[in-house]
């Protein structure tokens, strides 16, 4: 009888282990081991910190040369004092592994394709598999591997990069398995040894984010249904109301290189009848920009330049930055560094500061390749057939066999749509991408560089090395110059070149040169006492070369109005306009607005809503109602303008840009696009306003109901975890700002980091970032700064000595690592 209570124990007992260390289906994905995940001893109780945790420390670990003190401020920002240079890289990707381990390497398994691995194939929204199919295709691992060369070839950046590698190995070899940070126990996988590829994907990641966003299968696709002549309406390429970065009336050299346009692009190129279907093609948020400018001393109450820097990207937790001071006899630099690289990209040293905007060029275009046959072996160009070469990319997919995407090589690049993709194109032919960040380049030389930059030749020397993506490099010194230059290796276009899917059966589409980086837009110390970017075009149509690309006009007009009108310039009116809510957008379009709206024809409700509209103050601060009447009201407005001739063909098309139909119905009341084309009769601008505030004030009115007219409720601005898990994100954070704004806050992006950096005698610099030092969900410094970036507040940035910061009453712990 006691055989039978055995047996069933038995069984339990190993139902029970089996279901602790086997990840179980629920919801259509599956848990971590519940075993390991659970454990008290290693699971994820043990990524709780306590909130006085001890970040004090001595370390001796083999790879240093010497000795590096490294001191943590209230904030847990590092402050890093070392006696060899690459020591100091060391102890970066140390402490860059210690407090964001699982972001590096979760970013850089997405620059490589390798979500799947760890994730599974997905579905829906968050098919993983495809996503790895796209990024290998487009050759990000291909790119990483060429720029690889270069960085190891160049005995800094090599030196540089080597020690930051083995700081990161240093950590994960030390890891205990309660110290695994949280996501990879949630996800039931182990840390991986970090390499300078893996540094290099993130970078590559980076411009693609930030250069990687174009239209061209759905400008192509215009062709088909628009003439020449409705596409310069619907795409031009600068708006009238345009202050470019580089002041209007500079002249410009005449370009060294003149791109000719093919004989066929009048028949071939800008006329076409196909249709294209867009295939899967991941793009970054659109909105991914940034704000910086640079005031000269003689517009400064203090004598001396001030600089500001906004990037805006994808709010995100962990946050993208990690900010820190790096010390060595070299240089002495502060601001934020990419947890995943050596040395600082946005900051201050003892002479100078810089920071970045994204220049919006197009270096990604894509061409049609004709091959002999399905095999993909050779290709026609310039009459020939020519050999490709093939690249095989094997995926991993957790739970299921290995995908492999076989890549034709090209002399365009490789070709990312084939009969093979899943997502193939409904005409069954073939296309390669020329995309810049797959030639071999070495942007971390051109941070190196500025981190210990001293004057302003030393700052061309450094980003004149700086190849993708294009940025708008904003300068000053302590000495009072100032300065900006859009730099990246660009192609020199004929006018459109890119914009369209080009023929790729010869060489007379390729790129024909680039534009030396001298002839890149530059200016030093202008007249006017200060300089400014916001990702519109650097300059107007006298400058000898096509700025192809995504420009956006409104906050630089807002930026250089406020500018241009400041004198005795302080700190906080820096800090008043970085943060600054006022829509310059909605200025320009309210009177248009009001002017043709019939208020006769609006119900009680409607002129209700009209009323918020009119009595709006034109900011876009939280407990606004007028800009979400506003923004519903343009969107109406925008539908009812285009729609119907859109509806023309179900393929996707790029929707023309706010500033177009502003400026279009500015200009002209009969705008050609106002009249319905399915109606017998000829709308007016009259009654399109009428119908889009209609449609506005319905929508605005059930927002009402829900209590979200208000700006801030309405926009919904989230500062998401990588995973987007909502218990370790912060959601519904009362901030305003938003598109065509300075304080560019949208619902899923924003300024990612502001800097601003006064360049008197002692630097005075303050900044904030959305996130915390601390990528561990389980620390008091994982989202400790997201409150104080939302009140439109900063942090004053301790620039400390060695001496100063061994004494200060902000510094909390000190870690020390020597040589083992």
């Amino acid at each position: 009888m006691r055989i039978g209570p055995f047996v069933i124990s038995a069984i339990i007992t190993v139902a029970f282990i089996f279901a602790l260390n086997t990840p179980l289906p629920v919801g259509g994905s599956k848990t971590p081991c519940l075993g390991a995940f659970l454990s008290p001893q290693h699971g994820f109780w043990q990524n709780a910190e306590p909130v006085d945790e001890d970040y004090n420390g001595s370390l001796q670990l083999p790879g240093l040369e010497g000795k590096v003190d490294v001191y943590f401020d209230e904030r847990l920002v590092p402050h890093v004092y070392a006696e060899k240079e690459n020591d100091a890289y060391f102890v970066q990707g140390y402490l860059h592994a210690k407090f964001r381990l699982w972001q590096m390497e979760f970013q850089t398994h997405a620059a490589a394709g390798r979500l799947s691995e760890i994730l599974g194939p997905g579905s829906g929204r968050t098919n993983f598999l495809k996503r790895d199919q796209f990024f290998r295709r487009l050759g990000m691992v291909y790119g990483a591997e060429q720029s690889l060369k270069k960085l190891e070839a160049d005995p800094i950046t090599k030196n540089a990069t080597d020690a930051y590698t083995a700081g990161v190995n240093a950590y994960i070899s030390a890891l205990k398995p309660n110290q695994v940070p949280f996501e990879y126990k949630l996800l039931n996988y182990q840390p991986e040894k970090w390499t300078n590829l893996k540094s290099q994907l993130f970078l590559k990641y980076m411009a693609f984010d930030l250069a990687g966003y174009e239209n061209d299968f759905e400008m192509t696709n215009a062709k088909s249904i628009f003439s020449a002549d409705d596409i310069e309406k619907l795409y031009p390429t600068t708006e009238d109301s345009l202050d470019p970065i580089i002041p209007r009336g500079t002249s410009f050299q005449p370009a060294s290189i003149v791109a000719h346009k093919p004989t066929s692009a009048d028949s071939i190129y800008f006329h076409s009848n196909d249709t294209i279907e867009t295939p899967l093609i991941v793009k970054p948020d659109k909105n991914n920009g940034s704000n910086n400018w640079v005031v000269a001393g003689s517009k400064t109450r203090s004598g001396a330049p001030i600089l500001c820097n906004d990037p805006h990207l994808g709010l995100n937790l962990p946050s993208l930055w990690y900010e820190m001071q790096i010390s060595t006899p070299e240089f002495n630099v502060y601001g934020v560094s990419f947890p995943g690289a050596p040395s600082v990209i946005i900051g201050f040293n003892d002479s100078c500061a810089w920071g970045v905007t994204n220049a919006s060029r197009d270096v990604k275009d894509y061409y049609e390749i004709t091959f002999r046959d399905s095999t993909m072996h050779e290709y026609m160009y310039n009459g020939n057939w020519t050999k490709a070469t093939i690249r095989n990319e094997v995926i991993k997919i957790k739970g299921r066999p290995d995908v492999t995407e076989r890549l034709a090589m090209t002399v365009f690049g490789p070709v990312i749509f084939d009969k093979h993709y899943q997502n193939i194109l409904k005409d069954g032919k073939y296309y390669a991408v020329r995309w810049k960040a797959h030639d071999q380049s070495n942007e971390l030389l051109t941070f190196i560089k500025l981190n210990r930059a001293k004057n302003y030749w030393d700052y061309i020397r450094a980003i004149t090395t700086y190849q993708t993506p294009g940025q708008n490099f904003v300068f000053a010194t302590k000495s009072g110059d100032i300065a900006i230059r859009q730099q990246g290796q660009f192609p020199a276009k004929w006018r459109r070149q890119g914009d369209f899917v080009m023929p790729g059966i010869d060489s007379s589409y390729l790129w024909q040169g680039l534009i030396p980086s001298k002839e890149n837009p530059t200016v030093l110390n202008p007249a006017r006492g200060f300089l400014s970017s916001a990702n519109q075009l650097a300059t107007d149509e006298t400058y000898p070369y096509y700025l192809a690309g995504l420009p956006e006009i409104y906050r630089a007009i807002n930026i250089n109005k406020n500018l241009s009108r400041m004198s005795d310039v302080t700190i906080e009116d820096m800090q008043r306009l970085q943060t600054d809510n006022y829509n310059v957008f909605a200025e320009m379009a309210r009177p248009l607005l009001m002017k043709y709206i019939d208020e006769t024809k609006l119900s009680s409700d409607e002129l209700e809503y009209l009323k918020k509209f009119k009595d709006w103050n034109l900011r876009s601060d939280i407990n606004e109602q007028g800009p979400t009447v506003f923004t519903l009201w343009w969107d109406h407005l925008s539908k009812a303008v285009y729609k119907d001739e859109f509806d023309r063909t179900t393929s996707p098309l790029k929707q023309p840009d706010e500033s177009t139909l502003l400026e279009g119905l500015i200009k002209d009341s009969t705008y050609k696009f106002l009249d319905n084309i399915n109606t017998p009769g000829i709308e007016t601008i009259n009654e399109i306003i009428l119908t889009a505030f209609k449609a506005a004030a319905k929508d605005a009115k059930a927002a009402d109901v829900e209590g979200r007219l208000a700006w801030g409720k309405f926009k919904d601005t989230g500062v998401r975890h990588l995973l987007k898990l909502e218990s370790l994100s912060r959601l519904h954070l009362p901030i305003g700002g938003g598109a065509n704004i300075i304080n560019a806050t949208s619902g899923t992006n924003g300024p990612s980091w502001r800097m601003i950096v006064q360049l008197t005698n002692k630097t005075e610099a303050y900044g904030v970032y959305p996130g915390g030092q601390n990528g561990n969900p389980g620390s008091k410094y994982y989202d400790q700064f997201v409150d104080t970036w939302t009140k439109g507040q900063y942090y004053p940035l301790l620039f400390l000595t060695s001496g100063e910061a061994s004494s200060s009453s902000n510094i909390k712990w000190k870690m020390t690592f020597s040589k083992a």
